[in-house]
């Protein structure tokens, strides 16, 4: 028996999503850029979080999927999770979703809320995302692909602080906190097909020409195809 996938939003539907999200009954409920943000992690990672899961997450209780509007909700959110995950098996970076700092259409976007959504996917995750890996190198390669969502959390700059170490500050800082916003999207692309490829080995290889074992690594390890998942 085949199961049709659920029909993807339109603009309507997203402004449903929102409207739905904002229904006093449903207060607990993320924001429709800290949705994303989680699920961009929750459906990667070495294992993926269960849809019961991230969904009681997305609603804060069980109480709200039991109401009208919270039914409603769910039926769109899994739309939503299943056009997100589309996007990222795509491999194409995603749209962020963002709102402003403040009213207004010149309001510079909000990175913050997005990227802590993200870590709180990645906390979730079934499987450490640390100890999934053994290899220093691709620890290092996280680290590096998820210092974007430090930043623009305050996290990292937190961090150095409480270890007293410098962090930049005015214009430096600026320009920083500007490139991780740039790179921002890149990074959840490569997370996600870094780990889904662990998961599924046979993706690992494009369509085409093969693979040469000092080719770097389809995963986006960034490491040579031998040294990573080509390893005997």
């Amino acid at each position: 028996m085949t199961t049709t996938p659920p029909t993807p939003l339109n603009d309507a539907d997203l402004d449903r999503l929102e409207v739905l999200l904002d229904d006093p009954a449903l207060e607990d409920t993320l924001r429709l850029d800290e949705i994303q943000g989680y699920l961009c992690a929750t459906l990667g990672g070495p294992v993926p979080v269960p849809e019961e899961e991230w969904l009681a997450e997305v609603l804060g209780s069980d109480e709200a999927a039991a109401s009208p509007a919270g039914q409603e909700l769910t039926g769109l959110l899994r739309r939503f999770a299943a056009g997100q995950a589309e996007l990222l098996n795509s491999g194409e970076p995603p749209v962020l979703l963002l709102y402003g700092q403040e009213e207004g259409d010149d309001a510079p976007s909000d990175f913050a809320p997005w990227c802590s959504a993200y870590l709180l996917g990645v906390d979730a995750a079934p499987e450490d995302w640390f100890d999934a890996i053994a290899d220093e190198e691709e620890l290092e390669w996280l680290d590096e692909r998820l210092f974007p969502f430090m930043v623009l959390t305050g996290e990292a700059e937190a961090a150095a602080k409480e270890h007293g170490e410098e962090w930049p500050d005015g214009k430096e800082k600026a320009d920083m906190e500007k490139q991780c916003q740039d790179d921002l999207p890149l990074a959840v692309a490569e997370i996600h097909r870094f780990w889904l490829a662990k998961r599924n080995p046979a993706t690992q290889r494009r369509d085409g020409d093969k693979v040469g074992r000092n080719d770097p690594c389809p995963c986006g390890s960034g490491k040579k195809y031998k040294q990573c998942c080509g390893k005997e």
